[in-house]
């Protein structure tokens, strides 16, 4: 067997393929399961959804509807959306047990703690996108003006709302990754608190960049807590390197 076939754990390239398919066939059937779930329950899901724009336009927050074929597009979405938001923590825990083989047994310890704070991590980051949409919602009309009538498209609300619950449950995954590079031995604590001039910096031009709704306080709900995050990481880096 040649030294390109086996990999550090001693698994041959063909077991970590036959692996790799097994994860994603449990995660795909997972999100498909949990999608159908979501799809039945579509108008619940929708009423949810919909909370931060009656919250931003109290008096008229229905959705205007042009095509047909709106409304199936819109269910199927939520169905597909839901069921990636609703099957995470599998889809996290499959990640995790792939990669937890190639670690050695002090590392594989952190597999648990890691897969529930990954999951920790993320919800808080689609809650404080839920919350600050509404925000974000009114802001955008304020620079409209009070010419505009407000009448939404279904799909474009969704997609913009869950573009920015997507971004901001993946930036809120920083803490989890500066902590795993700590342990791994590619940064240290030292190397991150000395560098902490040029992460605020970092995190405010890449807040601004990736917020989807671009409004101002969207942008300091997510630069504020990346900057806390920034600095909890090194404690706990430095902790866990004892």
């Amino acid at each position: 067997m040649s030294r390109f076939q086996r990999a550090a754990t001693g698994m041959t390239l063909a077991e970590h393929l036959a692996e790799a398919r097994r994860r994603f066939l449990i995660s795909a059937g997972a999100v498909l399961a949990l999608g159908v779930v979501a799809f039945l329950i579509y108008p619940s899901i929708l009423h949810v959804l919909q909370k931060p724009y009656c919250a931003a336009t109290p008096r008229h927050c229905k959705f205007l509807v042009t095509n047909p074929l709106d409304g199936l597009t819109l269910r199927i979405k939520i169905g597909f959306f839901g069921g990636l938001l609703f099957s995470s923590p599998i889809l996290f825990w499959q990640a995790w047990r792939f990669v937890t083989p190639g670690l050695k047994a002090k590392e594989r310890r952190y597999a648990i703690p890691f897969v529930a704070t990954s999951i920790l991590f993320f919800a808080g980051g689609i809650a404080v996108a839920y919350y600050s949409f509404g925000h974000a919602i009114s802001f955008l009309e304020s620079v409209g003006g009070r010419a505009l009538i407000t009448e939404y498209n279904p799909n474009q609300y969704l997609t913009l709302f869950l573009l920015m619950m997507f971004v901001f449950g993946v930036t809120f995954e920083f803490p989890v990754v500066l902590v795993a590079l700590e342990l791994a031995g590619v940064v240290t604590p030292r190397q991150l608190l000395r560098s902490w001039r040029y992460a605020l910096i970092a995190i405010t031009v890449a807040s601004a960049v990736f917020t989807p709704s671009g409004d101002p306080l969207s942008m300091m709900a997510l630069a504020l807590p990346l900057v806390v995050f920034y600095f909890l990481a090194i404690g706990v880096g430095k902790l866990l390197r004892k």
